[in-house]
């Protein structure tokens, strides 16, 4: 356990000039540029060629969480600007649907900027359909240097999703130092986003178009969705020196039972996940089997170092941890797998459920690029290092890479 504990930080960082940051998307999503490492060897490509590198052995899959309008700009009444940006729900349900759902008062944590200034509950007109609906937000405790704020509003015939859709903004990443625009609103959003819940796009997805989609099933190419709203602490550095003192933090994920036969039936193909987000789900989804399987606790939430802790859940066979949460389900009678993840994956660990990675360039000393390291291994710095010499752009609106070990 020590092993995993004492990796340093320092390790996987690398220089990233200001001007290799992507501040603004390319004109078209699939013109994006595309490396790809295959079997150690590097290709230049654009993405609207991802077709060429895979075929009808090979499964892709998607996040379908949709990026919600959680970042809010209020003043108070002597005209301090507040800025609130919603971060998961917590009343009266920590489920994202049934918050959106809601047309009574909801508690979400938040961070809160200028949070000195915010002495009394603030008031937030939002223009809706003519009218003006009146929405009261009011700060509550400190947790973890988040505060929880309830909203309530004067009209119970409109949803929280509503007004939120209405008034808030989209919450580009805090290295892009701009407001969100009006191009924004479509570009940081994927073109299969479905289900409201996150904070931050999963930016592999981002370069999809449906004409690449068409072209990959023309080419055979298998497709399946899950859903994990990915939350800001996807941003959030590590800032102590080993990583043993790093907390994670925790995501949603739902899974369809019929993903989980899916992959069952699969198991001969090579899946592929399109970003991060889904290789954290998928993974995660391989420890509730593994859990399910051998009868540990609250095998529905998957903490930071249990994969490590434990041997006896490394052990456990990717078909037996599937099998275990497909007869898990029906025995809940249940069609969807409701789950919460605080795994973080580490060059240590050897992933089970995924066998390619597409995914965007990360941010130096971050978990992310600790992930990558677990796929790679050392490789990752040959690709940033090729990337960063060839003009590639990085980070959320930066170019993308395919990884087939």
């Amino acid at each position: 356990m020590n092993e995993e504990r004492n990796i340093r930080i320092d390790d996987f960082d690398y220089p990233l000039p200001e001007e290799r940051i992507a501040f603004f998307p390319v004109a078209q999503r699939d013109t994006s540029k595309l490396l790809v490492y295959r079997h150690g060897e590097l290709t230049d490509s654009h993405f609207h060629n991802l077709p060429d590198f895979l075929n009808d052995n090979d499964m892709l899959l998607f996040n379908d969480s949709k990026v919600i309008h959680a970042r809010l700009l209020v003043h108070n009444a002597t005209g301090a600007a507040i800025e609130i940006f919603c971060l998961e729900p917590i009343a009266p349900s920590n489920d994202p649907a049934t918050a959106f759902a809601q047309h009574g008062p909801v508690t979400w944590k938040c961070m809160v900027g200028n949070a000195k200034r915010w002495k009394h509950p603030l008031d937030i007109i939002v223009p809706l359909d003519g009218r003006e609906l009146r929405v009261t937000a009011t700060k509550g405790k400190n947790i973890e240097g988040a505060f929880l704020v309830t909203f309530s509003w004067d009209d119970d015939r409109v949803s929280f999703a509503e007004w939120l859709e209405h008034y808030g903004k989209m919450p580009l990443p805090p290295y892009i130092k701009r407001a969100a625009n009006e191009e924004d609103e479509q570009r940081y959003q994927t073109v299969y986003a479905k289900y409201d819940g996150s904070v931050a796009a999963p930016t592999a997805g981002l370069h999809f178009t449906p004409e690449v989609l068409e072209s990959l099933r023309g080419k055979g190419v298998d497709t399946t969705y899950i859903t994990l709203h990915v939350g800001a602490g996807t941003f959030k550095p590590v800032s102590s020196d080993t990583i043993g003192d790093h907390y994670m933090h925790e995501e949603k994920i739902v899974i369809p039972e019929a993903v989980v036969d899916k992959l069952l039936a699969s198991r001969s193909k090579r899946h592929i996940a399109v970003g991060t987000t889904v290789t954290r789900t998928m993974e995660s989804l391989f420890i509730i089997g593994a859990k399910l399987k051998l009868g540990r606790p609250d095998p529905l939430t998957v903490t930071q170092w249990e994969i490590y802790d434990d041997e006896a859940l490394r052990e456990v066979s990717v078909e037996e941890s599937l099998l275990a949460i497909r007869d898990y389900m029906r025995a809940q009678r249940t069609d969807l797998l409701r789950a919460a993840t605080s795994l973080i994956i580490l060059p240590t660990y050897r992933l089970k459920m995924v066998q390619g990675i597409i995914t965007n360039f990360h941010q130096p000393k971050s978990t992310l690029l600790l992930l990558i390291s677990a796929f790679l291994g050392d490789e990752w710095r040959r690709i940033y290092r090729h990337a960063l010499d060839n003009g590639y752009r990085f980070l959320s609106y930066g170019d993308s890479n395919l990884y087939l070990p």
